[in-house]
């Protein structure tokens, strides 16, 4: 018997110009499905989620080279959901290990067919409802890619695509394709964005949003744990972010943690810890569809949605003054446009 999905206080958002409604959390596989969490606990993140609102469940291909999209399937088939009621994605670009060379990963219509037919035998499914290209793949056609995406949605084999770090660019470009051959265009971008990292989003590809009504899904927003705070004296032993030490060592790296101290008062502030505000400030961003989720305990997933409570609490004065702090707010569109040494526009 399937267990019906109750949304609770979750906020639901269109994806893009899509008629998909997802939950502005979702959670992802990314370095914990897979990896360290196996077995009961993946079923028991999963489960949590879903029981907090959280019906969308993200993935890819590469991660640990299909071991996260077999946990995740398993732990869906034994939980009983209604197909219907969760979203499932996944993403093709890499391969399932990354020796892998020629035919076996990038974005040719011979890879994008058979690496999405691996991943469904992986999640055990007969569809998911969004598939990314992971990373742009310069080396094929842009047509043969958006041919072969509107293939797999006219197949049966997903219903939507989107992109996953492209260039505005190359989003353009595939967008355009997608209209003269009229096929399906991708309808939203993966990409990083944080209190930390806010050039792309804010000013690159903010074309994109206004005049295409682009949507995202975030990663990293809490910059690889940074914005937890859980940094501020060293490394956790049990970090899944151990590049972090060095990082912390240049003049970039103190002053992002200075930064944090000092949103962490603004956190203490609203009553709320420095990790829910820094979601929260994710999706203030109107642009801000969905926000990925890598919890490795139930408890921080429990944790998290509670940022939906901070929202409101981010007025134009309280976001003023976490600008100032920050200080990184990129002037719009400055960098959309610019090309790189070898010409080209990026």
């Amino acid at each position: 018997m399937s267990v019906e999905f109750e949304p609770k206080n979750m906020i639901f958002r269109n994806l893009g110009n899509s008629g998909l409604r997802v939950p502005v959390f979702s959670y992802g596989g990314w370095l914990t499905v897979g990896y360290e969490q196996k077995g009961d606990i993946v079923k028991e993140l999963m489960k949590t989620a879903f029981e907090n609102g959280i019906n969308m469940f993200d993935n890819a291909e590469a991660y640990n080279s299909g071991e996260s999209e077999k946990e995740m399937g398993a732990a869906i088939k034994e939980l009983g959901w209604d197909r219907r009621d969760i979203i499932v994605t996944t993403k093709i670009f890499f391969g399932t290990e990354r020796k892998s060379r020629h035919n076996t990963r990038g974005l040719s219509r011979k890879h994008i067919v058979e690496g999405l037919n691996k991943s469904l035998e992986n999640l055990q499914l007969d569809y998911v409802d969004i598939v990314f290209a992971h990373r742009p793949d310069v080396t094929v056609p842009m047509e043969e890619t958006v041919r072969a995406f509107n293939h797999v949605i006219d197949t049966g084999k997903a219903f939507y695509w989107g992109t996953s770090e492209w260039t505005p660019m190359q989003i353009q470009q595939a967008i355009e394709i997608a209209r003269r051959l009229n096929m399906i265009a991708p309808i939203a971008d993966q990409c990083q964005y944080n209190m930390l990292s806010r050039e792309n989003f804010e000013s690159r590809l903010e074309p994109l949003w206004k005049y295409e009504n682009y949507g995202s899904t975030v990663f990293s927003a809490l910059a690889g744990g940074i914005l937890t705070g859980k940094y501020n004296d060293g490394v956790p032993s049990d970090s899944r972010h151990k590049d972090n030490a060095k990082r912390f060592e240049t003049e970039e790296g103190k002053a992002q943690l200075e930064h944090v101290r000092q949103v962490t008062k603004i956190a203490e502030k609203l009553g709320t810890n420095v990790s829910n505000l820094a979601l929260a400030w994710v999706l203030k961003h109107p642009n801000a569809s969905n926000v990925i989720l890598g919890a490795t305990k139930p408890e921080q997933i429990k944790e998290n949605v509670k940022a939906l409570d901070v929202i409101p609490k981010l007025t134009p004065e309280i976001m003023a003054e976490l600008d100032k702090i920050l200080d990184n707010k990129p002037k719009l569109g400055e960098s959309y446009g610019r090309r790189a040494e070898d010409g080209t526009l990026i």
